[in-house]
């Protein structure tokens, strides 16, 4: 009896130590992100890694939005942070590629080598050209309305402001707002921007000359963009300048607005909210027909931590993260569009916003372009547009102002 249990034992204590190796030999990666919501789907995300590398273990830890950048910093400054790192685009990425703490990517993702270049500016650093990010979504902008109730009330996608107005007037008649959208949060006044401005200061054409040195925001097609926006006061949430974002989620998935000037990723959260809402998308219309443009954007990728002990393992894992059958479950799962070539959306509203966006994008101006400095083009908007529409200022003061923020880090003479 007593040799049956110290034979049971010898078994036990073999199995813990052969268990504790494989513990030690495996590599454990850390990975930080701001997307709290989205924690249930990227272990899904990392199961599927997992199981195609059994010797590589990902803990993935988000944290709060507002304060993910300062943790960010703090922890890469300190020579630690993680592994793997979502990264913010464009301006929100490149201080800390120069600063040193990111791995550069190209060379080393192969993947990388068939991914849009327009799509890569975003996880660019301008200084050395190098891509130290692997771009995971694209966002466009665009006005989303609930189908239903334009069946129910006979309305067609309009294709001019006068048909817009028709629509917004109709919504109204019929009980509800005509747009969800408010004020109250400067940020979703750029948001507001982004689905209406590119249809009236001529899309790309205006992209291209301010990019390029041939305008700066003194240009009349620019603050012709900014009164649009002003003119679509009466059509706004009522009590628009009390309504925040959490309140345009609301009135629009509960059906009492018929639009919201939105992006990509509403889908999801009016999916969860309101699964039985069906939705339809149309760039915010131009003065007259054809003159329509939508707003698209990266909105972060996954970058190395250059100062990891693991480098290699979060090589191998960021390299998934750009394959097309991670972009397929990312599209699919959180029902975004993937910057991944080769993925399409399977869900009918993406994929409307998704054509849309291959067939009449623009850059998203100020987030592509002016985020690289202080005061950033976003933070200078936001804050004039919210006094343009509580009737502090007019349009020309703020135009003023945002052309003085933005000069004073910004060379217009010449293209960045």
């Amino acid at each position: 009896m007593n040799n049956r249990k110290g034979t049971i034992r010898r078994i036990a204590a073999m199995l813990l130590v052969g268990l504790l190796s494989w513990s030690l030999a495996q590599v454990q990666l850390d990975f930080w992100s701001w997307r709290t919501e989205d924690v249930e789907a990227y272990e899904q995300f990392i199961e599927a890694f997992e199981a195609e590398h059994p010797d590589i273990s990902v803990t993935f830890t988000p944290y709060r939005n507002t304060e993910y950048n300062t943790i960010l910093s703090t922890a890469l400054q300190g020579g630690g942070g993680p592994d793997v790192i979502q990264l913010r685009a464009y301006g929100g990425m490149e201080p800390l590629a120069q600063a040193g703490f990111l791995y550069p990517l190209d060379g080393e993702i192969a993947e990388l080598d068939s991914f849009n270049e327009g799509f890569l500016a975003g996880a660019t650093n301008r200084e050395d050209g190098r891509v130290y990010g692997v771009p995971f979504a694209l966002q466009t902008v665009q006005v989303l309305y609930n189908e239903a109730m334009f069946e129910e009330l006979g309305l067609e996608e309009p294709q001019t402001w006068a048909q817009f107005v028709e629509v917004a007037e109709a919504l109204q008649a019929s009980g509800v707002d005509a747009l969800a959208n408010g004020t109250s949060e400067p940020w979703t006044l750029e948001t507001l921007f982004g689905g209406v401005a590119p249809s009236y200061y001529q899309c790309n054409d205006f992209y291209n000359d301010i990019v390029n040195g041939a305008a700066d925001f003194t240009d009349p097609r620019f603050a012709n963009a900014l009164n649009r926006m002003v003119e679509l006061q009466p059509y706004l949430a009522s009590d628009y300048m009390g309504i925040n974002y959490t309140d345009m989620q609301t009135l629009f998935a509960y059906e009492q607005a018929g639009m919201l000037v939105g992006g990509s990723y509403e889908l999801g959260t009016m999916a969860s909210l309101n699964p039985d809402l069906r939705i339809g998308s149309f760039p915010f219309p131009g003065e007259e027909a054809g003159e329509a443009c939508v707003s698209y954007y990266v909105d972060g990728s996954y970058g190395v931590n250059a100062n990891s002990e693991n480098v290699e393992a979060a090589l191998e894992f960021v390299s998934f993260l750009a394959s097309q059958e991670y972009g397929q479950m990312f599209t699919d799962t959180l029902k975004q569009i993937s910057a991944v070539p080769g993925t399409e959306p399977t869900d009918p509203a993406l994929a409307q916003m998704n054509e849309l966006m291959n067939e009449q994008g623009t850059p998203f101006l100020m987030l592509t372009q002016f985020r690289y400095g202080q005061p950033s083009g976003s933070t200078l908007l936001q804050n004039e547009m919210q006094a343009v529409m509580a009737g502090d200022q007019t349009v020309d003061e703020a135009v003023a102002n945002i052309q003085r923020g933005i000069e004073t880090w910004y060379d217009f003479g010449s293209a960045e």
